[in-house]
């Protein structure tokens, strides 16, 4: 009887060393505690912005309002459209350059009095001046761009200008007196209409320096600028007028391709 009994407990014995054997065996290794931070659901996940160069290009419509002016005193407003295309450069930190080509054509006119040569006629002579021109706009300027919502974005730019006249076609209407006009062809003035580049009245290069700021979203941009002719365009000068200089803001959409 004695022998029966420590028979059972030896095989007892044995099927719990082997049972523990296996649990030993089978135990997972410990895993590692994340730190709390990661538990945190107020915590925002910073993705960083990778730069990539590209080079989009856009087509480019608006019109545009040219002010021939000298230092103090306004000449004749021209109202234009203006039509091109333009293609960026992207840079680093929300930084672009932008440049293209972009035409204006302008239309303008202005009264010109003329004070009677004789004296015994003390009309007003006027002189008619109908202008008609158009320009080729070649822009290099500076972009920085900053995101307000989603696809929204504001940008502001600045940086040069190169404006070249391709025909300048005044259709002047000369209203004088015939002692008038014998006096102003004699000087050498044009009482007919005429070409002012050919006629070497204007210098066909413009540099201007342009400031500007608009909103962009999707492919859409809208913005709105102003340029500062920076040289004399006035070829012909004379004692009244010796120099003369072409600014002028504008409003342009344009659509990115």
């Amino acid at each position: 009887m004695k022998l029966r009994r420590f028979i059972i407990l030896l095989c007892l014995s044995c099927m719990t060393l082997v049972v523990l054997a296996q649990d030993t065996k089978n135990t997972l290794p410990d895993l590692y505690v994340a730190q709390q931070e990661f538990f945190d659901p107020t915590k925002k996940v910073q993705h960083k912005d990778e730069y990539k160069f590209a080079t989009p290009w856009r087509f480019e419509v608006g019109y545009s309002q040219l002010n021939d002016r000298t230092r103090d005193t306004s000449i004749v407003y021209m109202h234009g459209v203006k039509l091109g295309a333009t293609v960026d450069f992207l840079l680093p930190r929300n930084f672009s350059i932008q440049t293209g080509a972009l035409l204006t054509l302008s239309y303008g006119q202005n009264k010109q009095h003329w004070a009677n040569v004789a004296e015994e006629d003390a009309q007003i002579n006027i002189m008619n001046h109908r202008v008609l021109q158009l320009q080729l706009n070649i822009p290099v300027r500076a972009y920085y761009n900053i995101p307000v919502w989603k696809d929204l974005n504001m940008f502001f730019y600045a940086g040069p200008q190169l404006n070249i006249g391709l025909t300048n076609y005044d259709m002047l209407k000369a209203n004088v007196s015939p002692s008038t006009l014998a006096w102003l062809q004699s000087e050498g003035i044009s009482t007919s209409p005429y070409e002012r580049y050919i006629a070497k009245d204007l210098y066909r290069t413009n540099i201007q320096f342009g400031i500007g700021a608009g909103l962009e979203w999707q492919r859409y941009r809208v913005q709105g600028g102003y340029d500062f002719g920076l040289n004399n365009i006035l070829r012909t000068a004379s004692a009244s007028n010796p120099k003369r200089y072409e600014w002028g803001w504008y409003v342009t959409f344009s659509y990115k391709l």
